[in-house]
């Protein structure tokens, strides 16, 4: 990619998407009391003009969607400038361990509900009330996936003037007879098409983009946190709208070659997650001596924070930034977690201040 400066996004006073900025231009606006800096959900920096706009023509902003089962790459790009990427890490395993959980609780709970001393016909068998028993039933973990994804798109739009939106179709190979990137997807095709015109694109055409590109692929761990894993697919899958490989014939020869161009800018990258909250629950699974359960979960704290909060805390020489993930009571120390939720450390409720409340998302 080249050093071109990096494109800030601009809002109009009412607050609708117009083309970015250079970022030299966006520190001019707000030096001259022409704009306002602004952040939204996905921590992106952007400018709101406090004057009439000069101008609110567009140009083609596509972006491109390279979604996985544990890791999703997505990109906004225009002709002239990569805009934005990220490196989504999915909340696949925790939904499903979750629902494993639940299952097996509930299990026991039937288990100890029925008498198994009675005749089979006499038991608290509860027959069913109504017909819910739907076949086309989207899985928690894949919904959870695909809403991950449909929220950062619905964040970007707000910030850029997205005009269509590329997404890559993927078709299960071999004897699998499930795959968990596949369900979901004409789901999420259904849902982007409500928002934008949406366009399918097949794996081997965006990896065949981004060989083109001179874009870097790491196939060997698909977890690493950088844009060689999923973003770069991202921007490939977006440049499908502005370069096409296409068919020639002339007097002399015949063949194929890339059509149109696109220039690769440096852009703001982010890692996305979301919190790993304990929603509040009635009580342990299991009693303590005395039959008594302790209290289990919740995102309210006594201390005016919420689980999620973007926090700033000391401890000594020791000063970091994380999400509220949990407290104490009584000794007035609040958990703090990193956008990967590992644990930063306690700190004292008077050491901790709030920099954001919390938008469900953990953004670098």
């Amino acid at each position: 990619m080249t050093t071109e400066k990096i494109r800030v996004p601009v809002l109009s006073p009412s607050g609708q998407a117009l083309m970015p900025t250079t970022s030299v231009r966006a520190r001019k606006w707000i030096a001259a009391g022409k704009a306002k800096p602004v952040w939204n959900d996905l921590n992106i920096f952007c400018v709101q003009l406090l004057v009439k706009p000069s101008g609110t023509e567009n140009q083609k902003i596509v972006v491109g969607i390279d979604p996985g089962k544990l890791f999703s790459g997505i990109a906004a790009v225009s002709r002239k400038a990569v805009l934005f990427t990220t490196h989504v890490v999915l909340p696949f395993r925790r939904v499903t361990a979750r629902k494993q959980a639940q299952k097996i609780l509930r299990r026991a709970r039937r288990g100890r509900r029925i008498n198994r001393n009675i005749p089979f016909a006499a038991r608290a068998h509860r027959q069913k009330r109504f017909d819910n028993r739907r076949g086309n039933k989207l899985p928690p973990s894949i919904r959870a996936n695909r809403q991950l994804e449909l929220r950062i798109v619905r964040e970007l739009v707000k910030l850029f003037p997205v005009t269509e939106i590329v997404y890559e179709y993927v078709k299960a190979r071999g004897d699998k007879g499930f795959s968990p990137v596949m369900v979901g997807q004409y789901w999420m095709l259904e849902q982007l098409s409500a928002i934008l015109p949406t366009h399918k694109l097949e794996g081997w055409k965006t990896s065949n983009i981004r060989k083109h590109l001179g874009l870097e692929k790491n196939k060997d761990d698909k977890s690493v946190q950088n844009v060689t894993t999923h973003a770069n697919d991202g921007i490939s899958l977006a440049a499908s709208r502005f370069i096409e490989y296409k068919s020639f014939h002339t007097a002399n020869s015949h063949g194929h070659h890339w059509v149109g161009s696109i220039m690769l800018t440096d852009a703001p990258f982010k890692i996305i997650s979301r919190p790993q909250l304990y929603r509040r629950q009635l009580h342990f699974e299991n009693p303590s001596k005395g039959s008594i359960r302790k209290r289990k979960g919740g995102t309210v704290t006594p201390f005016g924070f919420r689980s999620g909060d973007l926090v700033q805390a000391a401890k000594g020489k020791l000063t970091v930034k994380g999400y509220i993930g949990g407290y104490s009571e009584v000794n007035k120390v609040v958990s703090i977690y990193d956008f990967n939720w590992k644990r930063l450390g306690q700190f004292r409720i008077s050491k901790t201040q709030l920099i954001k409340r919390s938008s469900g998302l953990c953004v670098t």
